[in-house]
């Protein structure tokens, strides 16, 4: 598996526009083949902070990821609402096994 953890920081007047947005990239993300998993989550001592953890199939999962259509949306629908620019980290699974990670045939 390929796992990728975003860091955002969103502006403070900006963070319902930014879960509207993310959601609707995460759903669409759901539905392609190489992603298994594609969890946005919130911190909650400072709410304008996320994390999305996306869990791929392999590395050209990932990449064929940034070329649809919804990301590009999402990216460019989230762009100025950054405090700071995204980073991201990238993992690989260990506990529990591959089988939990990987999306159903």
């Amino acid at each position: 598996m390929f796992i990728v953890i975003v860091h955002v920081s969103v502006k403070d007047d900006c963070i319902p526009d930014f879960i509207r947005e993310t959601n609707l990239n995460a759903s669409a993300s759901l539905e392609e083949a190489g992603i298994s998993f594609f969890d946005v989550i919130q911190h909650n001592d400072e709410p304008a902070k996320f994390l999305l953890m996306e869990v791929y199939k392999d590395e050209e999962a990932s990449k064929a990821h940034k070329e649809t259509a919804h990301y590009q949306k999402w990216r460019d629908a989230v762009a100025d609402m950054m405090k700071e620019p995204r980073y991201s980290e990238k993992y690989h699974e260990i506990f529990p096994a591959l089988e939990f990670w990987q999306k159903p045939a």
